[in-house]
């Protein structure tokens, strides 16, 4: 082989390792950059499902039914509760008077 010949192939030969290198370089840092995307893929579709959740709870607060129903759970539903067992209190009271006499 001439000089020539052997000068091309090793630049060749250079070239290429260079390219090699800096393509196993890509290929690493192109799956550290796909795990990434998979953890903000993972991120938003959580974020999504609670807006979704946030998107039904004020829906049913800014209808009319919504505001009834959540004004009768918190409020009228506990007082009721309360009202009931205090006549159900009153009752066994009465009931354990009567079997005493």
């Amino acid at each position: 082989m001439n000089v020539a010949e052997w000068i091309l192939v090793a630049i060749l030969s250079l070239t290429l390792f260079i390219f090699l290198v800096v393509a196993i370089i890509l290929v690493v840092k192109l799956f550290a950059v796909a795990d990434e995307a998979r953890k903000v893929v993972i991120k938003s579709q959580d974020i999504a499902d609670d807006a979704g959740g946030i998107v039904s709870n004020v829906k049913g607060l800014t209808s009319v039914g919504g505001v009834v129903q959540s004004f009768v759970d918190n409020y009228v539903e506990p007082k009721f509760k309360e009202k009931m067992k205090e006549k159900e209190r009153k009752k066994d009271n009465e009931r354990r008077k009567k079997s005493k006499k």
